[in-house]
């Protein structure tokens, strides 16, 4: 990763990084990753330990990430609202360092955390003597998977210099994709515009004061920000280009994207964190149909499932069995419609409901309830059932006060238009309890779940 920070020395007075109105520039990052390493080798770490670093998008976070990788260390980053517990991630991949910042994102202590592990994968990876990233699934499917990346290998996907933007990274510090939009604009000598809290309010303020370009965020979260009308509230005109992933897009949100932001280009991206981010092209039409690929990068489609071979694949799961078949093919689980070179994504295979034996897709529900009147959010899950197996229910926030008996039937009616009966809910429950989690995706999981409280009303249709 020299070549990196070789570039950015080339460029000494170009802004990196605005984080909380402070700017920094990438001469001071350069000065900055010098300064951490040499702090880091002082106190005694050394290349292939592995260092724990807790906290979220700063400067100084980035540059101590940068540092460990340039030192070849092993770099677990974790942040306070990880999908998983310190515990529980230290378990799986060991330690011999935390660094933990503060809550400002500026300093940080610097200790020794020994932890041993014995794990054969990571012995033969540190056996390369090459800089390594571990980063957690959020075991939405069963326990978090430790996932081992060669970060060099991550980083060299940027080598080749993209136009520079101005960017807010809106997924985490343990995220792949965090990780992933960190490295795309550094790379390209952009602006990096961090924000200490994710909410619509503080984003759209930070998008409005630095003109930010491209806004690379979740579906739901985009759903919220056009529920709360944060494009009339706040002046978002320098915004270029929306990215969004790591769940399914409804396309009722979509249309009501493309009414809200008329001239943005609207970019459906796809990526894991076991095979890297592919580049991606959605289909002009305004649909949910994209191609996918990229050098480094082949498709296949098994089944109505879409495969992926990848050069920048991760080295392996520390705590599972590997992914991928004999010829290096790894399965998504991401059931998928084909239109010639054009995918649409349907959904996770382990997020589909069985109905009977019938096939329901969460989001074909959510799209349906979502354009019902006095609907803020939605989330459909399956619940199980004695005699059917599984049914749908349907989790719901409304604007104004209403009663479960009349948002049923309005539900009822909306998705017996448009949808087979089996796939109309089962149960309806009204809620003020957040939908989505920390990463702002649905959640669907029975591990993310929470029992309903006073606050939530339930009905199911017997009927």
């Amino acid at each position: 990763m020299k070549w990196l920070l070789e570039r950015f020395g080339e460029h000494p007075d170009t802004i990196a990084f605005i984080h909380n109105d402070r700017k920094v520039s990438y001469g001071e990052v350069v000065a900055l990753v010098d300064g951490f390493s040499r702090r880091a080798q002082e106190a005694g770490v050394r290349p292939g330990h592995k260092v724990v670093v807790v906290g979220d998008f700063s400067p100084e976070v980035v540059c101590l990430i940068l540092a460990l990788g340039l030192d070849r260390c092993i770099v677990i980053p974790l942040t306070r609202e990880s999908v998983i517990e310190q515990d529980v991630a230290l378990g799986v991949s060991g330690a011999d360092w935390i660094a933990e910042f503060d809550s400002a994102g500026r300093e940080f202590s610097l200790s020794e955390k020994r932890v041993p592990v014995e794990n054969a994968l990571l012995s033969q990876f540190l056996a390369k003597d090459k800089a390594g990233l571990i980063l957690f699934s959020s075991g939405s499917t069963g326990a978090p998977k430790g996932i081992l990346h060669d970060f060099e290998q991550v980083a060299e996907k940027f080598r080749v210099q993209r136009a520079p933007m101005v960017t807010i990274p809106f997924l985490m510090i343990d995220h792949f994709g965090g990780i992933n939009t960190i490295l795309a604009i550094t790379s390209s000598l952009g602006t990096v515009v961090t924000v200490d809290d994710r909410s619509i309010a503080k984003v759209a303020a930070a998008i409005e004061r630095y003109k930010v370009e491209l806004l690379p965020v979740t579906p739901s979260f985009l759903n919220i920000m056009l529920m709360v009308r944060a494009h009339e509230d706040f002046d978002l005109s320098s915004i270029k280009r929306i990215t969004y992933g790591t769940e399914v897009m409804p396309q009722v949100t979509l249309d009501r994207l493309r009414a809200a932001f008329p001239g943005v280009q609207l970019q459906q991206t796809y990526g894991l964190s076991e095979v890297g981010v592919l580049r991606s092209q959605s289909r002009p039409d305004g649909s949910l149909w994209l191609r996918v690929g990229g050098e480094g990068f082949r498709t296949e489609v098994r089944d109505g499932v879409l495969w992926i071979k990848s050069s920048y694949r991760m080295e392996g799961y520390l705590n599972a069995a590997s992914g991928f078949d004999e010829e290096g093919w790894f399965n998504t689980q991401d059931r998928v419609e084909v239109d010639g070179e054009w995918l649409r994504i349907l959904g996770r295979v382990t997020d589909i409901i069985n109905v009977g034996g019938q096939k329901v897709y969460p989001v074909e529900v959510e799209e349906v309830i979502l354009g019902i009147d006095n609907v803020e959010d939605v989330v459909v899950l399956a619940e199980p059932h004695k005699i059917l197996g599984q049914v749908v229910t349907a989790k719901i926030r409304v604007r104004e006060p209403e009663t479960v008996e009349s948002l049923k039937l309005r539900v009822r009616l909306a998705c017996k238009a448009v949808l087979a009966p089996y796939k109309a809910p089962s149960k309806i429950i009204i809620t003020d309890e957040p939908l989505n989690s920390v990463r702002q995706k649905k959640i669907r999981s029975a591990a993310g779940r929470s029992q309903p409280t006073p606050s939530a009303t339930t009905s199911d249709q017997a009927d």
